[in-house]
Order: structure tokens, then C-alpha cells, then sequence
């Protein structure tokens, strides 16, 4: 059964997949690559319930492996999503608080997030408050990884 990291953006959940398994799988790199152009233009075209049906079938079909996973900060934003992910053995969320994600995201130069800089601060907060019980609800294993290394929380995982 496949390993899945779920989390809000900035949790580390790339950089911790890294570490668990240098070839893991970047479920926003399957879909970008399905849908043959990035995910923003995406939503912006087809909308983003086109996205959710898209993103349900590659969880689906990704789950059914023995790898890695790391998901997008937003796979729980559908019930469809929560609910498998909720079945999987190892969900597991890489949870923290928002001023510590809110910091990381903002010095992260290199992944500009539209979700980050096309919103206020507060409207971020609701958002990141809107996806805290959906993180919990499909976990099976939630990790506070607040001031904790990467290789603290490799360790609490395995």
C-alpha cells in the first residue's frame, strides 16, 4: 500500500517524499502531465470540479501502488478524496501551524503558489482553517512537524 502525504502547502510534503523514497510521485506532476498544461490554466479554463474528477482518478490509481505519494495541498478539498484517502493505510498528515507555514511559503522564492499571493493573509488563514478537519479526517498518522527536522520526521514515520 502506497505511503501518501496529505498536508496544507509548505508542510514539507515533497521534501519529506524525497527523503521516504527518491523516486516518489508527485500526484501535481501526474496530473499536469495528463491534462497537458499546468494546473492553474486548468482551473481557470475548465474550472475546478474538472480538476477534482481528473485529480480522484490519478489518487485512485496511484494508491494502488507501493510507493510515495505526495499529494497537492488541496486533494482534501474533495469528499470523493478524503474518502479514499481515509482507506489507505498510511496517509499520513505532515501538519503545522500557519504562521510557521505561512513563513515558509513566503521565503519559498522558487514555487511561486497562486493560492498564497493571489490572497490576503487572512483570507489565506480561512482557507488553511477551512482544510484542517479535512486533513485530519482522511489521515491515518498525523505527524506535528512544527520545528521538527526532516529527518525527525522521517523517523516518526517509519
Amino acid at each position: 500500500m502506497a505511503k501518501i502525504l496529505i498536508g496544507f502547502m509548505g508542510s514539507g510534503k515533497s521534501t519529506i517524499a524525497r527523503l521516504l523514497d527518491p523516486n516518489f510521485v508527485d500526484m501535481d506532476t501526474v496530473i499536469t502531465e495528463r491534462i497537458g498544461m499546468p494546473i492553474a490554466e486548468f482551473f481557470a479554463t475548465k474550472g475546478e470540479a474538472a480538476f477534482r474528477e481528473i485529480e480522484s482518478l490519478v489518487l485512485a490509481e496511484l494508491m494502488a501502488s507501493d510507493g510515495v505519494i505526495s499529494t497537492g495541498g488541496g486533494v482534501v478539498v474533495s469528499e470523493k478524496n478524503r474518502q479514499l484517502l481515509s482507506e489507505n493505510d498510511q496517509t499520513i498528515y505532515l501538519k503545522a501551524d500557519f504562521e510557521t507555514l505561512y513563513s515558509r511559503i513566503a521565503a519559498d522564492d522558487k514555487n511561486v503558489r497562486p493560492l498564497f499571493v493571489n490572497n490576503s493573509k487572512e483570507d489565506f488563514k480561512a482557507i488553511f482553517d477551512g482544510r484542517q478537519g479535512w486533513y485530519e479526517e482522511a489521515a491515518t498518522q498525523i505527524i506535528d512537524v512544527t520545528k521538527k527536522t526532516p529527518q525527525e520526521i522521517i523517523k516518526e514515520i517509519l
